[in-house]
C-alpha cells in the first residue's frame, strides 16, 4: 500500500469516527444503507444537534427537480433523503397570511401573468433598494394567490421542470406545519423544516411584521421551543435578534457576499457588511443571539475571476469557536452554478462534477449544505464519510 492510499484510509477512518453511522440513516431509502443510528439519534432531545452531519437540507425542496415551494418539491425532498426541508421562504399576503415563495415578486414563480383579472396589479416597487417590477404577494388575498399555480423559476437550466408547470398551489405556511406533522406521523421519524424570513423590514415598513406573524403559528403549533423541529433563518440580523425574544426556535443568520451589507442595517445606518459580521468579532455578536449561520458557499471558498477555487478562508473555524453552526448555501448539480473545472460539456443544464465540489466543501469541516438536489448530496456524504 502507497504512502497517498494510507493517507485516504486514515482520513476516511477519521471521518468515520467523527461523524458516526448517522448520516447513512437520513438517505437509506436511496441509498440501500441501514438506518438505525438515524433513528436512535430522532430520540435524543438534542434538538437541531441531533441532526445527521453534514446535514442536507433540501434548498426549497426539490427544487432541482420540481418547481420550488411547492408540496410536490417538498415532498420529494424527504423521499431522495433530506434530514431537512426549506419549508419556505416566508411572505405574506394583503390580509395577513404568510405564504412560501421565493420573493415577494411571483411573476417568475408562479402564472400570475397568464390570469387577466390582475393585470392591473402589476407595479413596480422598491425591494430592499432595488427597483422590481412584477406582482408582489403583499397586494393579494390568500384567496386571490390560492387561484395561482406554481412554475419553474429558473426554465432555461431546468426545461424538464416545466412539465410541472402548474400543478401545485402556493402552500400557506400555516399548511407546511400541518404537513409536516403529517409526513412525521408517516415516516416515524421526525421531519425539520428550515424556513427563512423575507425582507422583514420592507415588510414592517408596509404594516406587517412577519417576525410576529411567524412566532404566532409556531407558538399555535407547539413549535416555538429551543427543541422543535423548526430552524428560523434570515439574511437579517436584527429580525433574528428580535425573533430571539419572541421564540425560543434555533436561529441562524444568513450572510451574503462579503462586501454587502444586510437592508437591516442599512436602514438603520450600520455601516457594517458581511465582511464585519464573518470576524471572530463578528461572529462572537452573532452566538449572542442565534445557533448558526447560512454563509454563501464563496464565504467558505472564494472563487477567482475565472470562477475557480482559491484557499478556503477560517470562517468554519472561527464559526466554530463561537459554538455556531455553519450550513451554507447552494449547492445545485447544473454547469452554470459550478467552478469551470467541474463542468462538462457546455450546456446550461448539463451536469457537471458535483460529486468532486461536494467533497472540497465537506472537507472544510462544514456541518451541513444547501442543495436543490438532496439525492445528490446524500450520495455525496456517503462518499465523503465512506472515503
Amino acid at each position: 500500500m502507497g504512502a497517498q492510499e494510507s493517507n485516504r484510509q486514515e482520513r476516511g477512518a477519521a471521518r468515520r469516527t467523527l461523524l458516526g453511522a448517522a448520516v447513512l440513516g437520513a438517505g437509506g431509502a436511496v441509498l440501500g444503507l441501514p438506518g438505525v443510528a438515524r433513528a436512535d439519534a430522532q430520540k435524543s432531545d438534542g434538538g437541531y444537534q441531533s441532526l445527521p452531519k453534514p446535514t442536507i437540507i433540501g434548498h426549497r425542496g426539490a427544487s432541482g427537480y420540481r418547481p420550488e415551494h411547492t408540496f410536490g418539491s417538498y415532498q420529494l425532498a424527504l423521499d431522495l433523503g433530506a434530514d431537512v426541508v426549506e419549508a419556505g421562504d416566508l411572505v405574506p399576503t394583503k390580509d395577513g397570511h404568510l405564504v412560501c415563495r421565493h420573493e415577494p415578486e411571483i411573476g417568475g414563480t408562479t402564472d400570475v401573468a397568464d390570469h387577466p383579472e390582475f393585470a392591473d396589479r402589476k407595479t413596480t416597487k422598491s425591494l430592499d433598494g432595488v427597483a422590481t417590477t412584477g406582482w408582489f404577494t403583499e397586494d393579494f388575498t390568500l384567496a386571490e394567490l390560492k387561484t395561482l399555480r406554481a412554475i419553474e423559476r429558473i426554465p432555461a437550466n431546468r426545461p424538464h421542470n416545466t412539465l410541472y408547470n402548474g400543478r401545485w398551489e402556493i402552500p400557506t405556511f400555516d399548511e407546511v406545519l400541518k404537513w409536516q406533522d403529517e409526513q412525521t406521523r408517516k415516516r416515524g421519524k421526525q421531519v425539520w423544516i428550515y424556513p427563512e424570513i423575507k425582507h422583514p423590514t420592507y415588510f414592517r415598513a408596509l404594516g406587517l411584521d412577519t417576525e410576529v406573524m411567524l412566532a404566532k403559528l409556531l407558538r399555535k403549533a407547539g413549535k416555538d421551543k429551543k427543541n422543535s423541529p423548526v430552524i428560523i433563518q434570515s439574511f437579517e440580523p436584527t429580525s433574528l435578534q428580535r425573533m430571539n425574544k419572541l421564540v425560543d426556535n434555533p436561529l441562524a443568520v444568513l450572510l451574503d457576499a462579503a462586501n454587502t451589507r444586510p437592508w437591516d442595517f442599512v436602514t438603520t445606518g450600520d455601516p457594517r457588511t458581511v465582511a464585519d459580521l464573518v470576524t471572530p468579532k463578528g461572529l462572537k455578536e452573532i452566538a449572542s443571539y442565534a445557533q448558526g449561520i447560512g454563509p454563501t458557499v464563496n464565504l467558505i471558498i472564494p472563487k477567482d475571476a475565472n470562477g475557480d477555487f482559491t484557499k478556503p478562508t477560517t470562517l468554519v473555524r472561527d464559526a466554530h469557536a463561537q459554538g455556531l453552526i455553519l450550513h451554507p448555501y447552494t449547492m445545485r448539480n447544473e454547469n452554470p452554478f459550478l467552478p469551470p473545472a467541474y463542468r462538462k460539456g457546455t450546456d446550461a443544464d448539463a451536469y457537471g462534477d458535483v460529486f468532486g465540489v461536494f467533497q472540497v466543501y465537506f472537507e472544510t469541516g462544514i456541518d451541513g449544505v444547501f442543495s436543490d438536489n438532496a439525492d445528490t448530496a446524500v450520495l455525496a456524504r456517503a462518499d465523503f464519510v465512506n472515503g
